[in-house]
């Protein structure tokens, strides 16, 4: 049986989804058992797709374009919004909420202001989010124009055609989303197993657990093009071992086979040099502090995850880490709060406040859009 469930259309950063208000939704029993939801989603998502193109839904057959946020108004003291991160998976029936998406979190208060969940007078406001989650805040700062976010202004974001008004994101408290702290083993760098060999790797968790590796131990320059990556079986292959395997050391499954799609994410680094785009332009190596190529659900990322850039800027800082030793070769004196990370679309400067031994609070600035209001039809 079809049915239409009020939904949103959304560009946040360099993602797209579906948004829903929850009290669209079934509800959840009281231990908040998501099946329901997810048969939703996934049928809604086109989901799931042996073909890898979700033809029969709303997805874009990349973990980019695969994504759901639930939006509600909060009960929380101080809080605006509640919202809840689903990672649709592309060829099969599941959806990963073990981690959250700072892309898609720019998009949560404009959906929030169309949908009438939230009102506020024009001028430039800052929300505060729960996201559901990672159990952490949010903060969103935009200016309001006629009761909406605005759209139109001058930030240029790597990965997006056209400018937008910037959305600011800060994230305070970001150390240990879900795993134990900033440092979830307590070493800025240590070694690994995979495929039989080891590997020097950073586990570090700010807004986002990730696990950075040089790009070099794993065969890679560090700045080939998503196809290039994705087309490498050997190193592919490599990631997800090395990522399964620190997902157990980050303390986010029992085994490697129990590890989460979602997190941790893979950042393959290399010192600054010259990087070509996916626009046919050519970085030059001082624009930029660090090239990444980011894996996430099994894909080179096109751009940068929001929430994976803010990681980064608070690995940058984190003395020993390998980002921060790369830095400190590279460009002596150059760490500092903000990092300029080299990107297939482009270079996305993500900040980190480091204070006391640990990260007190991230920040990026995103563009973001509601592209179209209605009913998605989904099938039980």
């Amino acid at each position: 049986m079809t049915r239409w469930i009020d939904a949103t259309f959304v560009r946040g950063g360099t993602s797209k989804g579906l948004f829903f208000s929850e009290s669209a939704l079934p509800s959840l029993n009281a231990d908040r058992d998501t099946a329901v939801w997810d048969r939703l989603f996934t049928s809604a998502m086109g989901s799931p797709d042996p073909f890898g193109r979700q033809l029969d839904g709303m997805g874009g057959g990349v973990s980019s374009l695969s994504k759901i946020v639930v939006v509600a108004a909060s009960a929380r003291d101080g809080v605006d919004l509640d919202y809840t991160f689903g990672q649709v998976s592309v060829t099969e029936a599941a959806v990963d909420y073990s981690g959250n998406c700072g892309n898609l979190s720019s998009g949560v208060v404009p959906f929030a202001l169309s949908a009438g969940l939230i009102s506020a007078a024009d001028g430039w406001h800052v929300f505060r989010l729960f996201n559901t989650n990672t159990q952490k805040l949010v903060d969103v700062g935009l200016r309001v124009v006629d009761g909406q976010a605005e759209v139109a202004g001058d930030l240029v974001l790597p990965g997006v055609s056209g400018t937008g008004a910037p959305v600011e994101l800060i994230y305070p408290d970001p150390a240990g989303s879900p795993t134990v702290g900033l440092l979830p083993t307590g070493k800025a760098a240590e070694s690994i197993t995979a495929g039989g060999a080891m590997f020097e790797v950073s586990l570090v968790d700010a807004t986002l657990p990730v696990v950075i590796v040089p790009g070099a131990a794993i065969g890679l320059k560090g700045t080939e093009s998503p196809e290039e990556i994705d087309a490498n079986v050997h190193a592919m292959g490599m990631i997800e071992q090395l990522r399964r395997n620190a997902a157990v050391r980050m303390g986010l499954c029992e085994s490697p086979e129990e590890a989460p799609d979602v997190v941790p994410k893979v950042a393959v680094v290399t010192a600054p040099e010259p990087t070509r785009l996916l626009d046919g332009t050519t970085l030059a190596a001082e624009e930029a502090d660090l090239p990444v190529r980011m894996i996430s659900m099994g894909q080179t990322h096109k751009a940068v995850p929001g929430t994976g850039a803010m990681c980064l800027a608070a690995a940058a800082q984190i003395p020993d880490t390998i980002i921060n030793r790369i830095i400190r070769r590279s460009r002596p004196g150059a760490v500092g709060p903000d990092v300029r990370l080299a990107t297939p679309s482009g270079v996305v400067t993500a900040g980190a406040v480091f204070d006391a031994d640990t990260v007190t609070a991230t920040s990026l600035f995103r563009t973001a859009r509601v592209l179209m209001r209605g009913q998605v039809a989904v099938t039980d």
